[in-house]
């Protein structure tokens, strides 16, 4: 039975199915929150969100790590929450200075990591990338539902806004962090 399953995961490679649910998943997401059911799209980020982290786990448990996977996973992650954060400037949520400095880094990080690929070096994501993704994936779901349930406290305690600035920071310290580590980038030649 076991066999039976793993040949089935492999031969229809689950994990890259996954990402591209999760792509599909972002058009009907940003509709979904864009015509005020929070709720609802909350319910389909996490549910997003929770396909990257099966789709890691079963790449590695049945050895289905593919270059497409390894291109359009972090690519799917970063559709998701920017998509989410674009939204939330257009609601009035968050504000449009925080969402440039977020997008701003993924797209030097994107940059460096491309440059580094055409030169056959693969750049690793640090634990503090993970963090910064973890802290973006909390304060998502916090700012759709409005700070619920914390709202309801006697003394409101604005955990949105904690992780919002949280993820900020982490979105600052580990592009910061990336750069630091990888400047040889930035001096690479082209060979062509």
């Amino acid at each position: 039975m076991m066999e039976q399953e793993t040949k089935t995961i492999k031969n229809k490679n689950l994990p890259n199915q996954l990402t591209i649910a999760r792509i599909c998943a972002i058009p009907v997401f940003i509709i979904v929150l864009m015509m005020g059911h929070g709720v609802a799209a909350t319910i389909i980020f996490i549910a997003a969100a929770l396909t990257d982290m099966l789709d890691g786990k079963i790449a590695r448990k049945y050895n289905l790590v593919t270059n497409f996977g390894k291109l359009m996973d972090p690519l799917a992650d970063k559709l998701l929450t920017m998509s989410a954060f674009v939204c939330f400037v257009e609601l009035g949520d968050v504000p449009a200075w925080m969402v440039i400095v977020i997008l701003g880094r993924e797209f030097i990080i994107t940059g460096m990591r491309q440059v580094a690929a055409a030169e056959g070096i693969v750049i690793a994501a640090g634990w503090s990338g993970k963090i910064k993704t973890v802290c973006q994936m909390v304060a998502i779901p916090l700012i759709m539902l409005h700070n619920w349930p914390f709202y309801l406290l006697p003394t409101e305690i604005p955990v949105d806004q904690i992780a919002l600035w949280a993820a900020l920071v982490m979105t600052i310290w580990s592009g910061a962090e990336y750069i630091i580590k990888n400047r040889e980038v930035f001096s690479m030649k082209n060979k062509g």
